[in-house]
């Protein structure tokens, strides 16, 4: 059987959680832009979980974005999809299930617009959250109308404005407003091009001051790995073991953390946060934000491309590994930690480290590296530049971890073929998709130059990165000679041979 509304009578597995009747009561409180993975084991957990101890007590309207598809599986599941928790917690083996029911309805922009922007009439709904991948938080230039806009923050101002006019501009309308696009200061940054789409339409000054002052924007981290839906046959043993079938079903790993930017209103409207140890609402969040954007997704997105060409297909394969295990630690100790651009104490950040480690290892999630290659480029740009560029700073020279990491992704970054406007590089005979805006660029630059050359051509592209790399002193010529090494040499004899030899900085 399916999961659903109508079917929750009929589990009779005790391996899982299931929802009590009265949740789906609950008023709706939340609008949410994005039906991914991510978001509804991340937010719509926490909201859940707080929902199930009797605090928050509001569900969630979902807005699907994106033109393609519809809201069809959610409908057939009235909404409803199991969340798995699994991985090591201080030594012990932990693993949960539990039916999420915090999502009331799921409402596709493209066709279902007006039902949207009734919900700004609603007077409990209080908080929207967003996870629109790390591009979706752009200005997008749009003159707005009845339908719904392009973009999201289009979209985010739309509803704003129907929220002004339905309560009069009232302080007490105002939203709460998270951004989980894992940008910096992404509360602050939406807020600036919510203003500027608002000026770019000659909105009244009394709607632009509304936004302003009575509407909170809340930069935000987001941390937690989650794998999402298992393959065909673990699906087949879990759906047996459970009793019915999930076509949302997610897992993850038992870590989470969400660091919320907020005063004390911030914290009396998300309730939720009570009951999360996860939630963490403070004035300021840079310590949470620089921890996990460096020694996590720093690591990742330095690591991807290299363990991925020298054969790894899962972060675990690569870290349980002895030679590139010893790379991939001593990297994220000694490099990225030195070059946080932010003043931690050493021993919060080793910390930090070896739990990022043991989350890498985790045997429960398959996380692959190709997954984290997506938009690898904006990821580089937005992660590792200032790692980089603090280094140099402070060292005055470069770090060769870091060349490497950044060789390995202009070599990942290598299509030698189109296929449905689709964009694939060739390892070890086969194929694999590089899923990045950048793609088109780095296929033609590659076909047209020599290393060199296509060094030259990435680095000096201010569009790309927002500055001109080449000026850097020494990183063209070091990116150059390492990314020779990697086409010409085997990546692990290459570095193995950095724990063979002490590094030097270069």
């Amino acid at each position: 059987m399916i999961l659903s509304r109508a079917t929750l009578k009929d589990i009779n597995s005790t391996k899982v959680e299931l929802p009590e009747d009265k949740l789906f009561d609950l008023t709706e409180k939340v609008l949410q832009f994005g039906t991914g993975v991510f978001i509804r084991s991340f937010a719509d957990y926490f909201i859940d979980r707080a929902n199930k101890k009797g605090v928050f007590n509001g569900r969630i309207v979902v807005v699907k974005s994106t033109n393609n598809g519809n809201a069809n599986e959610f409908d057939q599941q009235d909404g409803l999809y199991t969340i798995c928790s699994k991985g090591i917690e201080n030594g012990v083996v932990k693993e949960s299930y539990e039916i999420n029911a915090a999502i009331s309805r799921v409402l596709v922009a493209g066709s279902q617009w007006d039902e949207i922007i009734k919900c700004a009439s609603n007077p409990q709904m209080k908080v929207v959250i967003s996870n629109t991948t790390e591009v979706g938080i752009q200005l997008v230039e749009e003159t707005l109308t009845q339908n719904a806009p392009a973009s999201f923050p289009g979209k985010m101002l739309a509803f704003l404005i129907a929220r002004y006019h339905a309560f009069g501009g009232t302080k007490e309308s105002g939203m709460i407003i998270i951004p989980a696009e894992l940008i910096p200061d992404n509360g602050t940054k939406l807020k600036e091009i919510i203003i500027s789409l608002a000026k770019y339409n000659n909105l009244d000054a009394a709607i632009l001051q509304w936004i302003e002052q009575h509407n909170i924007f809340c930069n935000s981290l987001v941390d937690r790995i989650v794998s999402g839906k298992p393959g065909a046959d673990e699906m087949v043993k879990i759906e047996e073991k459970l009793g019915y079938k999930d076509g949302l079903f997610s897992v993850s790993e038992l870590f989470s953390l969400w660091a919320i930017e907020g005063n004390e209103t911030v914290r009396d409207v998300l309730s939720f946060s009570q009951e999360n140890k996860g939630v963490v609402i403070s004035d300021n969040i840079d310590l949470y934000r620089e921890l996990k954007l460096r020694l996590l997704n720093g690591t990742h997105t330095f690591n991807c491309g290299l363990a991925f060409l020298a054969g790894f297909k899962l972060t675990r394969d690569a870290m349980l590994d002895a030679d590139y295990g010893k790379f991939a630690s001593a990297f994220m100790h000694e490099d990225i930690a030195a070059a946080i651009p932010l003043d931690i104490e050493d021993s919060t950040k080793a910390n930090y480290a070896n739990e990022v480690i043991e989350r890498f290892c985790n045997p429960y999630i398959d996380h692959q590296w190709i997954s984290i290659t997506a938009q690898y480029t904006s990821k580089m740009k937005m992660r590792n530049l200032p790692l980089i560029f603090n280094y140099f700073k402070k060292f005055g020279k470069h770090s060769e971890r870091m060349v490497t990491g950044f060789a390995g992704y202009l070599l990942f970054m290598k299509p030698v073929k189109v296929e449905n406007d689709k964009y694939y590089g060739v390892h070890n005979g086969n194929d694999y998709l590089i899923a990045d805006d950048a793609a088109p660029f780095y296929y033609n630059n590659w076909k047209s130059n020599d290393v060199a050359g296509l060094v030259h051509a990435s680095l000096s592209n201010v569009d790309m990165w927002g500055t001109d790399l080449t000026q850097l002193a020494g990183f063209e010529m070091a990116v150059t000679d390492k990314l020779n090494q990697l086409i010409s040499s085997d990546i692990m004899e290459l570095l193995n041979s950095y724990q063979k030899n002490k590094l030097e900085l270069i």
